[in-house]
């Protein structure tokens, strides 16, 4: 009987016999291993594959989890880790875990907007954008009560324990802040670090507040942040760390992240949606005016989701309005 070539190639697999890890990419997801195949050298890189999106697979994998570890909950949000492979270590059920999972519940509509595909936009917020629709969509969502899980952090109600640094609530007046891992850090992948800087004064809701007379405060700030990050991960060099703000942020309560340079820079970093703090910093400095001067004077141009409230309230009528109102 002649030989199968691809019944042959798969029985090599598992033959595989590891030796060490040659390389890892910072979200975890693809490994590079070294080893020998019938004392032969070798090297297997493994990928995670896409999810099937078949319903009798996806219906059946919650309950079918081996193991599931939660790592938190605060307001509706609640972060896991599990295990969809056998369970190696009974007495450290997360030691192993395949899937970080995040179960928002109960969730809005507004969540399925955000969570589902859709497509994308880039726009220009000018100032009087900002000052006649953007601020205004701004304070509803703050009086939505859309913050009270940032809040139970800041007033230390919740997450607690993840906490890395802290000033004293209410010591520090406007210089209060504290710095806790994101929510999507596996929280052992140095190289995919990712913190947030979250301060404790509600007068900022964004970096649209931030005016001439912040620059000191920002650069202390900027400093206590990377030299808590350093001390409580000390295998992290004060190079390997960048510092930025979200624009538009998914909240609208001031907050910094930290990450390491590694990290893989995902649509969070991309231009339109990033700004590091150095370069908020240095715009402030060359601003011409006074100290009340900010950025709120300026024009930002970013990416916005079709399903988004700030593409289909704001931008779309704008643009709609821009057409059927050509310039003379």
């Amino acid at each position: 009987m002649a030989e199968d070539p691809k019944r042959n190639a798969e029985a090599l697999i598992p033959k595989f016999q590891f030796e060490r890890v040659l390389n890892q990419d910072e979200a975890g997801r693809r490994i590079t291993l070294h080893g020998h195949v019938d004392s032969e050298p070798a090297l297997l890189v493994l990928e995670r594959a896409p999810f099937p999106d078949a319903p009798e697979y996806l219906s059946a994998l919650p309950a079918s989890l081996r193991s599931l570890t939660n790592l938190g909950n605060n307001d509706i949000y609640f972060w896991f880790l599990g295990s969809g492979g056998p369970v190696l270590e009974h007495d450290d059920k997360d030691k192993f875990a395949d899937f970080k999972m995040t179960l928002i519940c109960p969730c809005t509509d507004k969540h399925i907007k955000k969570h589902r595909k859709q497509g994308y936009r880039f726009v220009t917020e000018t100032p009087e954008i900002y000052r006649d629709h953007i601020r205004p969509f701004m304070q509803a969502n703050r009086e939505a009560g859309r913050l009270n899980w940032v809040y139970n952090i800041i007033e230390g109600r919740k997450e607690v324990e993840d906490v890395i640094y802290r000033t004293p609530l209410g010591r520090d007046g406007d210089e209060g802040f504290l710095m806790l891992p994101n929510l999507h850090w596996d929280r052992k992948t140095i190289e995919a670090l990712h913190l947030l800087g979250i301060v404790e004064r509600r007068d900022l809701w964004s970096l649209r507040d931030l005016k001439m007379k912040h620059v000191p405060w920002l650069k202390h700030m900027k400093a206590k942040m990377i030299d808590a990050t350093i001390k409580t991960y000390p295998q992290i060099e004060e190079d390997q760390l960048k510092l930025f703000c979200h624009y538009q942020p998914t909240y609208y309560h001031f907050h910094i992240h930290i990450v390491h340079v590694m990290l893989e820079a995902t649509s969070t970093q991309s231009v339109g949606k990033a700004i590091g703090m150095d370069s908020i910093i240095e715009q402030l400095e060359g601003m011409v005016g006074d100290d009340e001067t900010g950025m709120d004077a300026m024009a930002l141009s970013y990416i916005v989701g079709e399903e988004s409230d700030l593409w289909t309230d704001i931008f779309e009528p704008l643009k709609t309005s821009r057409k059927a109102s050509p310039p003379q």
